[in-house]
């Protein structure tokens, strides 16, 4: 498979050394900054995705820059016909618009908040925790996120992803508040709030607490391998055939599941 690398910050490096480490090629690495920029493979380097007349030849692109850029970028990928795994976040209320651009060039999209295998699994276990504990009223429910201090969106796209999971299934929240409370919590509310500290990868907890107990579920990212090699993953899952739309790493993870 070869692989275009879509932003060159600390996950860009990281999929081009796992890539590489299995056997994968590199087509180009695009990047602004890219051109001051060491990289493993010596893949050649593209600082302006839009306004290249040509590209190497990609089998798919892994797009992880940020919220201001991840549109366009996507658009330009895809108007080239160039597959696209995506991992930015703090856009994604733009998808609609990045998915007809998609559809309409007759390309590709897989698109998730968070690539790492264990999040997505602990997805499925916070909302059924959710949901078994929901009956139990007793329980209060609240969470928190933790991230390095370089991220530029607050909260994480991983904690508004599990969030909605809780309010789908812990029925007595109605919202979320993600900012600093300066007064009591309503009871529908379920408070999420952010920090921001050191070079931790992620962190996000969730509690169920009662005067009694509390049962907290936590998962903890350790580096961005998890966060690289997920990506990968969807990358060869849309080389695999001839995949064409907009997929969540859901429809990857369907495959393991079965």
């Amino acid at each position: 498979m070869n692989i275009a690398i879509v932003g060159f910050g600390k996950m860009g490096k990281t999929i081009e050394r796992l890539a590489l480490e299995k056997g994968h090629g590199i087509a180009f690495i695009a990047d602004p900054a890219s051109g001051a920029r060491e990289s493993l493979s010596g893949a050649p380097l593209v600082t302006d995705l839009a306004s290249q007349a040509e590209l190497p030849d990609a089998d798919v692109a892994l797009e992880f820059t940020g919220p201001l850029t991840a549109l366009a970028n996507i658009k330009a990928l895809a108007g080239r016909k160039i597959p696209v795994v995506t991992g930015s976040t703090g856009w994604l209320e733009k998808l609609d618009e990045a998915g007809a651009a998609v559809n309409r060039a007759g390309s590709s999209l897989v698109w998730a908040a968070n690539y790492s295998l264990g999040v997505n699994l602990f997805y499925l276990i916070a909302s059924r925790a959710a949901g078994l504990l929901d009956k139990f009223p007793e329980y209060d429910l609240g969470g928190y996120e933790i991230h390095h201090n370089q991220k530029a969106d607050s909260p994480s796209g991983t904690a508004k992803t599990l969030a909605a999971l809780l309010l789908e299934k812990f029925t007595r929240k109605k919202s979320v508040v993600w900012d600093t409370l300066n007064r009591k919590a309503l009871p529908s509310e379920l408070h999420f709030p952010s920090l921001r500290l050191g070079s931790v990868p992620g962190t996000h907890g969730v509690i169920f607490d009662s005067s009694e107990d509390s049962i907290e579920l936590l998962h903890r990212a350790r580096n961005r391998d998890g966060l690289a090699r997920g990506a990968l993953r969807a990358a060869e899952w849309l080389s695999e055939k001839e995949r064409k739309g907009v997929f969540t790493i859901e429809d990857v993870l369907a495959d393991i599941v079965q």
